[in-house]
């Protein structure tokens, strides 16, 4: 796996599959609850996406899902930019080593 990152209005999302069905949303999902400790603090689950909000370190992210899209990882707020897009990039670091 390899993931594609991009910028949108300063902020750093990391797309780690665009091309990829729910079962790998899933995936993802465990690997960084058991692994990584993450806590999903809020999950919306809409008919085409999905949205799930977590907490890594001291950084909030959300890991989104779209039929559209696939799975990506982008800060929740644009306040923090680079504190919060280095961490994006951290868990996209991992979850490539983990070849999600």
């Amino acid at each position: 796996m390899c993931y594609q990152l991009k910028t949108v209005n300063g902020a750093t999302e990391a797309v780690i599959d665009d091309n990829c069905g729910i079962s790998k949303f899933y995936a993802i999902a465990t690997a960084l609850a058991d692994d990584l400790q993450v806590k999903f603090l809020n999950q919306v689950d809409d008919a085409e996406s999905l949205d799930w909000d977590f907490q890594y370190k001291d950084n909030f992210l959300t890991l989104h899902y779209s039929i559209f899209n696939g799975v990506s990882i982008f800060p929740q707020q644009v306040k923090s930019v680079k504190k919060d897009s280095n961490a994006v990039m951290e868990v996209a670091n991992y979850l490539q080593k983990m070849a999600y």
